[in-house]
């Protein structure tokens, strides 16, 4: 799952690297994206290497790999990953507790009982729905796990909401929502362009984005450059 400008760039860089064997200059990037400054380009490079479609190569200028592109570009290029999920219980940010089940929520035998929901791709911490492409798969959750409106998921990478029971690797469920209550766990979208799974604070007329990981700091914006993407609701986790 990427944002538009991400999906542009990734696509910039594989088809100049397809062309010359060598990857373009920041100054390309900047002009064929249309962006107003080359630290734009850092910025989705560096999601693009988080979310694990390009590697930067060591000691070498410029040098970027594509390491992988989306499935909706390149169907069946990507390994896929074998998704045996067993099912964590969300509530209100707080840290999840485990909800034992002898079979995964997907088997056949549960699926009449269980809800489909779309996974919208991975959050490093993530990607925002309005941002989202194409959906890489969907998942069965149990129905007492959905409150009512629209919901998705979205695969977690990174450490920074550890200290609520969020780990590299898990698959949070997330409702679709444009505004949130200080504590709760919201997908943020910040200056249009990142994406991160953080508790949601106010600080007088700004909004701070917390981690539940004392290493991250506390991040804080003015609130027109936040916008709530969804609520955590749940969590899935493989073992």
């Amino acid at each position: 799952m990427l944002t538009r400008k991400q999906h542009e760039l990734l696509l910039f860089i594989h088809e100049r690297l397809k062309e010359s064997g060598i990857p373009p200059s920041f100054d390309e990037m900047k002009e064929a994206l249309d962006l107003a400054s080359k630290s734009g380009i850092h910025r989705l490079i560096t999601a693009l290497e988080e979310r694990g479609f390009i590697r930067r190569l060591p000691n070498r200028a410029r040098a970027l790999e594509v390491l992988r592109l989306p499935d909706s570009i390149a169907p069946g290029l990507n390994a896929a990953r074998k998704f045996s999920p067993s099912v964590i219980q969300g509530g209100h940010g707080r840290p999840q507790v485990e909800a034992p089940r002898s079979r995964a929520a997907s088997n056949d035998d549960d699926a009449g009982a269980s809800v489909s929901i779309p996974v919208m791709g991975r959050i490093a911490a993530g990607v925002p729905i309005d941002a989202i492409q194409h959906k890489t798969h969907s998942i069965a959750v149990p129905p007492e796990m959905l409150s009512g409106g629209e919901h998705y998921a979205l695969e977690v990478k990174g450490d920074s909401m550890i200290e609520a029971g969020i780990f590299d690797g898990d698959t949070v469920i997330i409702k679709n929502a444009s505004s949130a209550n200080p504590g709760e766990i919201v997908v943020a979208l910040v200056d249009e362009e990142e994406a991160t799974l953080k508790r949601f604070r106010r600080k007088g007329a700004s909004i701070a984005l917390e981690a539940a990981n004392p290493a991250y700091e506390t991040r804080i914006f003015g609130p027109d450059r936040v916008k709530v993407q969804g609520k955590l609701v749940g969590l899935i986790r493989r073992y």
